[in-house]
Formats: C-alpha cells, sequence, structure tokens
C-alpha cells in the first residue's frame, strides 16, 4: 500500500527518510497522511535541513541508531523522531493493536531485539541475532503507513508509547555521543588499591596471582583451572565441597578453608576482565565512557547494552565517573520504582499513601502491616515477583490484606500468565505468547496417560510463567514511566543556556560540549553533566521531568515518584 501525494502548501509535520539510488530521500508526509514527492539530498545537506527543520518536524526514519550518529557529529540536534524499527515491534505484539494485520505480515520490519524463552530470565534476554531494518525509502514509506492506520484505530496509549520510545532512541544516541566523564585517573587507582598495580605484559595481577596459588595449594591440585567450572567443581568435591555451582551464594553455604581465598578471587577476577584496564582502554580511552544502548532491547521495554557493561557498573568504579573541570554531575534515582507504579497502575490509594513524601517501605510498616522495614521490602518485592517461600511468601498475605487492589493486580497477571495469556502494559507494551514448547508440556499434562513427572513440570512451567507475567506489567510500566522522564528532561535540558567556549567540555561532543546533558541512564537513575553555573536549573529539570512523567502516565493521582537527588563532582553512592 502506497500513500497519496499531497500537494505542495500543506503542513508536514512527518519528513520520512530513507535510502534511494540518487542518495538520501526525504518525503514529506502531511496530516492527513499525503506525501509529496521526494526530496534527494547528500548526506551534508541531510543535515543541513535537519538543523532547518525545527521543533515541530518528526524525522520518520528506519532505526535511530543508524541515522542519528552522523547528525550527532555534525552538532545537529533532532527534536522529534518516529522509529519505524522500535514501533513496530511495540505494535506487532500488542494485544490493543487494531488492524495490525498487514504490518504483522511485513516480517522484514521485525527486527528489534525479541524474547528468547518463557521463564523468568526472559525479562533480560536480547535475542543477540536480530537483523536490520531496511533503509530504503520506499520500505520506510510503506511501513509508516502501516503504522499510521494501527496507531489511529488503536488506544491513544500505544500513540504516547511509540513516541516515548523513539525519543528514548534519541537519548540513547546523544548519550553515547556525549559520553560518561571518565576520571582514568581515579579508575587506575581504584584498580591497583583492589589487584595491585598492572602487569605491563598485560598478565593478571599479583593479588591474583597470590590468590590463586593460595587455592589450588588447599585444594592439593596445583593445575586446576579456577576459571573453569566443571574442574573447580571435581576439585572442591575432592576436599569435601559438594556444591553443585561455584554461585557466591551456594559457595557461602559451605564451611571450607578454601571458600573465603576463592569468593575474593572471583570477585578480584571479575573486576579485572569486567572493568580492569583493558575495559577502560577499549571503552573510555579518551576521558568518557561511550556505552552503546540498547533501547527497548528486554522484552519488557526496558534499555539493554551491547557494549560496555553500562548496566553492570561495579560500585567501586563510581567515582571514576568524575565531572569535568567547571562541571559538575546531578545524579538522580527513583526510590521504590516499581513498588510505586503498582500503586499508580492499581490505583491502590492505601498504597500510595503509604509512598506519599517518604519511603515507601516505612510508610508500610508505619500502617502496621509488618514489623519492619526489611520485611515490607520482602514482603513488596516477593509480590511482584511471585516469591512463595521463606519470609517473603510468609509476609505476602498481610499485603494482600491491606492492599487488596495492588495485590490483585499483580495476582490477576500472575494467573493470566498461567493460563497461557498475555499480559500488557499501562500504555501497551504486551508479553510474548508461551513457546511451542510450554503448551506442548501443558497440553502433555492433560493427557489421559500423563505421568505424575509430567504434571509437575506442567504446574512447574505455569508457575513460572505466572511470575513472568507477574512483573513483566510491572516492570515493563516502569520501564514506560522512565522513558517518559529521560524525554522530558531531554527537552528541558535542551532550553537551558549555553555556556562560553572557553568553558566547554569539548569531550562531549559538538552538540554536549557547552551545555547541559544526559549522559548516563539506568532504569530508575539518571546522571546530568552540567556546567556548575547551571547546576541547580539542571536539578530542578530532573525534579521537574519525575513529576510531569507521573501527570503523563498516571494522571493526578496521591503518589510521588521520590527521587534522590544530589549534586556532585562525582558519581559515589553516598
Amino acid at each position: 500500500m502506497t500513500a497519496p501525494e499531497a500537494p505542495a502548501g500543506d503542513a508536514v509535520p512527518w519528513i520520512v527518510v530513507g535510502t534511494s539510488d540518487e542518495g538520501i530521500a526525504l518525503v514529506p508526509v502531511t496530516a492527513d497522511g499525503i506525501r509529496r514527492e521526494p526530496e534527494i539530498v547528500d548526506r551534508p545537506a541531510f543535515a543541513a535541513r535537519v538543523r532547518r527543520a525545527g521543533d515541530t518536524t518528526r524525522w520518520v526514519w528506519s532505526d535511530t541508531s543508524a541515522w542519528y550518529p552522523a547528525l550527532l557529529a555534525d552538532g545537529v540536534r533532532v527534536a522529534r523522531c518516529h522509529d519505524l524499527r522500535l514501533a513496530h515491534a511495540i505494535l506487532r505484539d500488542s494485544a490493543r493493536s487494531i488492524g495490525a494485520d498487514a504490518l504483522r505480515s511485513a516480517t522484514e520490519w521485525d527486527a528489534a531485539a525479541s524474547v528468547i524463552d518463557d521463564g523468568p530470565s526472559a525479562l533480560f534476554e536480547v535475542d543477540p541475532g536480530a537483523r536490520e531494518a531496511p533503509h530504503d525509502v520506499e520500505s520506510a514509506v510503506a511501513e509508516f503507513t502501516r503504522q499510521r492506520e494501527v496507531l489511529d484505530a488503536s488506544a491513544a496509549g500505544l500513540r504516547l508509547l511509540a513516541a516515548a520510545e523513539s525519543v528514548g532512541a534519541l537519548v540513547a544516541a546523544e548519550m553515547h555521543a556525549a559520553g560518561v566523564p571518565w576520571d582514568g585517573g581515579v579508575h587506575d587507582e581504584i584498580l591497583t588499591g583492589m589487584l595491585g598495580a598492572r602487569d605491563p605484559a598485560g598478565r593478571q595481577p599479583a593479588r591474583i596471582e597470590a590468590l590463586g596459588a593460595e587455592i589450588r595449594d588447599l585444594l592439593g591440585d596445583p593445575g586446576v583451572s579456577l576459571d573453569s567450572q566443571p574442574k573447580l567443581l571435581r576439585a572442591l568435591h575432592r576436599v569435601g565441597v559438594a556444591a553443585t555451582s561455584t554461585s557466591k551464594w551456594e559457595l557461602r553455604e559451605y564451611d571450607h578453608p578454601v571458600i573465603a581465598p576463592l569468593l575474593a578471587y572471583k570477585r578480584l577476577m571479575r573486576m579485572f576482565t569486567a572493568n580492569g584496564w583493558a575495559w577502560r582502554d577499549e571503552w573510555a580511552p579518551d576521558g568518557r565512557f561511550r556505552p552503546v544502548y540498547v533501547p527497548g532491547g528486554v522484552v519488557t521495554g526496558r534499555w539493554a547494552s551491547s557494549g560496555g557493561g553500562a548496566l553492570q557498573l561495579p560500585r567501586q568504579l563510581r567515582p571514576a565517573v568524575r565531572a569535568d573541570p567547571g562541571w559538575c554531575l546531578v545524579v538522580a534515582d527513583v526510590a521504590q520504582l516499581e513498588p510505586r507504579v503498582l500503586a499508580a497502575m492499581s490505583r491502590d490509594v492505601a498504597l500510595a499513601e503509604s509512598a506519599r513524601g517518604s519511603d515507601l517501605y516505612e510508610g508500610i510498616v508505619s500502617r502496621g502491616v509488618v514489623s519492619t522495614r526489611s520485611e515490607a521490602k520482602f514482603a513488596l518485592l516477593g509480590a511482584m515477583y511471585g516469591a512463595t517461600t521463606g519470609d517473603s511468601g510468609r509476609l505476602v498475605p498481610a499485603l494482600r490484606r491491606a492492599y487488596p487492589r495492588a495485590m490483585g493486580l499483580v495476582d490477576d497477571a500472575a494467573r493470566v500468565g498461567e493460563e497461557g495469556g498475555v499480559v500488557t502494559t499501562w500504555l501497551g507494551r504486551s508479553s510474548p505468547p508461551p513457546s511451542p514448547g510450554w503448551r506442548a508440556l501443558q497440553g502433555r499434562a492433560g493427557d489421559p496417560d500423563a505421568t505424575e513427572t509430567d504434571r509437575t513440570r506442567a504446574r512447574r512451567a505455569a508457575r513460572d510463567r505466572g511470575r513472568f507475567t507477574r512483573n513483566f506489567v510491572v516492570q515493563g510500566t516502569a520501564a514506560e514511566w522512565a522513558l517518559a522522564w529521560l524525554g522530558d528532561l531531554r527537552a528541558r535540558l535542551a532550553a537551558l543556556p549555553r555556556i562560553d567556549d572557553a568553558d566547554a567540555a569539548p569531550r562531549s561532543g559538538p552538540l554536549h560540549a557547552r551545555q547541559a546533558h544526559l549522559a548516563f541512564f539506568l532504569h530508575d537513575e539518571v546522571i546530568v553533566h552540567t556546567p556548575a553555573a547551571h547546576a541547580a536549573q539542571a536539578a530542578e529539570a530532573v525534579a521537574g521531568a519525575a513529576e510531569t512523567a507521573t501527570r503523563l502516565l498516571f494522571g493526578d493521582i496521591p503518589l510521588d515518584f521520590r527521587l534522590d537527588l544530589q549534586v556532585r563532582p562525582d558519581a559515589a553512592k553516598e
């Protein structure tokens, strides 16, 4: 299907971008869906055209990560875009999409990260084999037409989600270009303090070598590989440690002299291999850590990363995140984001009142639901993640009595998942359906000749899926709130003044060197790198954007999303 062509002079809220045989094709599309004749430009002219367009034009392209970096390198900021790849994934899978048959048949756009399995780990898995979206202009125009038809017929939440996801893609590209300010000297001091001096030849530091020798001596096996789990487990079994894995949680259960040095070795080895000197040389060589963010990379809509390990940055390294001279960091994270989202989604006034203006867990204690803050935390997280044993399982019934609407929401989501159904977030992102293997397992359990083993496996798989869907609705909606926070904060920071060139931070790139900007994002935390003179304004922007995000998603509710907000020279956690 192709859109009709428009006469010149009509209003043009969208410009579709794509490749053609002659260069880059720009196809204006009016509010009525009528398209004009394409304009063919080269890359410099494209950058100039975007720079002139202003903030009202929404650029429609195949994939922000393919088109935006070159514009950023030229110092060009895109105010709005529509990312076809990301929007396609949302609309394809959403149970709220209306008239999406044509869109779902356009499988060439199935290029976004997708879920690998049905279990609880599916909340965090990314498909490493996702293919690239088509970039030619005809494919882009056709897909945009399909998406507009679905969005026009569906609930408004999907339009907001597609817009928020697209803004998130702009933010991800901008943060990669700006980078996280990184002090290599502080990083080296931290590594040296933990590991010992860097070996010039790249060998393991002396402290790790010494621990390795101690462990092998205690195991009585001088040649054992400590980094091979099967070989290490066999050596542990020979000295009476009957562990089934080398996880620190299991090893701590054993009382043996080898355990303490082995845990220390694993901790130091993790730092050396994941965030040591080789990592710094690759990912932060110029005073900027530039991770590769993947918006929508997790099935719930949370972000992933495909390089640099931004989402697993160790707490010990946070002091190396250090502002440039004359600049500072505004560091903010949301206290108990997912429980607050649950209160907002369920319209549970009692839970909202427990969270208003205070620590939510302390608020639960003050209402007499449980006795201690730790009990409140265990109980509420257990309710959202489906814990049925231990302290969480024991305390959840008290929450059900005190907060029936909130607990009812996650219990209903779990029931739908256990029955093989699909659940949907506040704005419209839906969980994947069960896999054929899951359905086969449930079917086998219902056969007349099914064994008790078959039925047990089916019940376990159903409970696993229920835990997945229980958390999906909350984690996915929390990701939507975070996108709204990022999008509004990005606009507020862009409106702040620019500083004189003499005080610029040139390593942040041409677009961000003279103005406060987002430098880092992790689920419920942002770091803004700002000139010191504008720190107060940047902090106000962070707080104001959180309030706007709450109103945008949930309207006027008696609930605040409480921020721990600090203005600091570095990002160390106090």
